[in-house]
């Protein structure tokens, strides 16, 4: 290791940049000139303020190269990492949702690798329009006669009142005001729109009869609002779709439904928790229907609009759309995660999101097994693992009161820090893991656990870590 050389002012004896950009060659070509020249002048300036300070500490070339490359290779990181969700919240918002099927990667990245038709009329050789990717898609899949794609289903309900209801109020069940996450709530959105929010009835009951009464010359629309992330129970009353198709007809009016976290199956058919479904929200009646394609539909973030093709016509020319639309990746996403929907009997093996949801109760209790035998032997002797059956929620807005039977493993620790450095070694590891810490116990729900091997594999150096 070659030493700075010794003067009566250490500082004169650092190299100068050109110097250390000789021996650093090698980081030059990886990285270019001009990232490592600047990194090399920081580090530079940091030790001569060290002198400065007294720091009588040896330097060398090698050493100040090697901070520069550890630098550089940190800078280089993606900030997004591929993380096992343990949680036991199968769609979770924080850790991006759904996952998507191969098919979709693949169209991704067809794409994003080459110029496509994505604006381009193949057939005439004019301008295209992007929507048709998966208008038709979601016309068949849903019945509706028209359709049309946003950024995401705030998106889609903030469009379609501000094309159908600006200026003119909407009158709004008290029990439907609800807040769609991330601290957004639907009647900020109204407001955003340009409408004015008219709330009727009460939190838990709401009649024909209060819709009735607010309807005005400057009503403009009825809208309902699916609670797909709340849900009251007891004395409760709410209006049914039919009821209010049937009411806005006879007003003129155009009937608004909000689905949510939409869905486009019938879920009761899988063994899970009933949800309402797009095409039976356009059966009862609804002119446009509003719903999210990463939730319970297992795509890419999205807001999908369906409905009547003079209105739906009337949203898609609103200059918002615009500054709203999908980009060719989520487009092309989101056509295969639809194809899928074609052949229903077959979704529980291709859609990664209904794989999770519908995992064989036996087969997550054997893997519960198999997982605590291999984490006794790797933990040291303080945390105790325990196989058990648990409840999964499906999460992100979507049946929030419905769990389902799940198995996964109990960690407990005989000391409270001791969970603690397991739950931070665990997010730590290569590949992240999430799991719940609650009243003492940290649960790893092995619902989502598709990673098995590679899991066991990285929890190996937990024997280092927690020692």
């Amino acid at each position: 290791m070659s030493k700075l050389t010794t003067n009566s002012d250490p500082r004169r004896n650092l190299p100068a940049v050109d110097a250390v950009l000789d021996a650093a060659q090698g980081l030059v070509q990886e990285w270019g000139h001009t990232p490592v020249s600047q990194l090399v002048k920081a580090e530079l300036d940091l030790l001569r303020a060290a002198i400065g300070r007294g720091d009588t500490s040896d330097f060398s070339l090698e050493q100040l190269v090697q901070s520069v490359e550890s630098q550089l290779a940190e800078a280089g990181e993606s900030t997004f990492k591929q993380v096992i969700n343990l949680s036991g919240t199968v769609i979770h918002t924080n850790l991006g949702r759904a996952v998507l099927p191969q098919r979709a990667i693949d169209a991704v990245v067809m794409v994003a690798a080459a110029p496509s038709n994505l604006e381009f009329d193949l057939d005439t050789g004019g301008r295209g329009e992007r929507d048709n990717h998966v208008e038709s898609l979601i016309c068949e899949l849903t019945g509706a006669e028209a359709a049309t794609v946003v950024n995401n289903n705030a998106a889609a309900v903030l469009l379609v009142l501000n094309t159908l209801a600006a200026q003119g109020e909407v009158p709004v069940s008290r029990g439907e005001l609800v807040e769609i996450g991330g601290s957004f709530r639907i009647p900020e959105v109204m407001e955003r729109s340009g409408c004015k929010l008219i709330e009727i009835g009460a939190t838990n009951r709401t009649h024909l009869k209060d819709y009735e009464s607010a309807i005005t010359e400057r009503t403009s629309l009825l809208m309902k609002v699916h609670t797909s992330n709340f849900k009251v129970d007891g004395f409760t009353k709410s209006v049914g779709e039919v009821e209010l198709a049937e009411l806005a007809r006879s007003k003129e009016l155009p009937f608004v439904i909000d689905l949510g976290s939409g869905n486009l199956v019938d879920f009761s058919a899988m063994g899970l928790p009933d949800e309402p479904t797009a095409a039976q929200a356009i059966e009862n009646g609804a002119d446009v229907i509003t719903f999210s394609g990463d939730k319970l539909l297992g795509g890419p973030q999205c807001g999908i609009i369906a409905g009547r093709e003079i209105l739906i016509s009337k949203i898609r020319k609103n200059p918002l759309k615009r500054a709203l639309r999908l980009d060719k990746m989520t487009l092309a996403a989101l056509a295969e995660v639809l194809k899928l929907y074609r052949s229903p009997e077959r979704l529980h093996q291709e859609l990664p999101t209904l794989k999770y949801l519908t995992r064989d109760l036996y087969e997550l209790e054997q893997q519960s097994i198999r997982v605590q035998a291999a984490l006794v032997e790797i933990l040291p002797n303080r945390y105790r693992v325990e196989s058990l059956s648990c409840k999964s929620q499906i999460g992100s807005g979507a049946l929030p009161v419905e769990s389902i039977d799940s198995f996964g493993l109990a960690i407990t620790a005989t000391a409270d820090a001791d969970l603690r450095q397991m739950v931070a070694a665990l997010r730590s590891l290569p590949r992240p893991v999430i799991g719940r810490l609650n009243d003492g116990v940290l649960t790893l729900d092995l619902r989502c656990l598709d990673c098995e091997d590679v899991f066991i594999e990285q929890c190996r150096v937990l024997t280092a870590t927690l020692a």
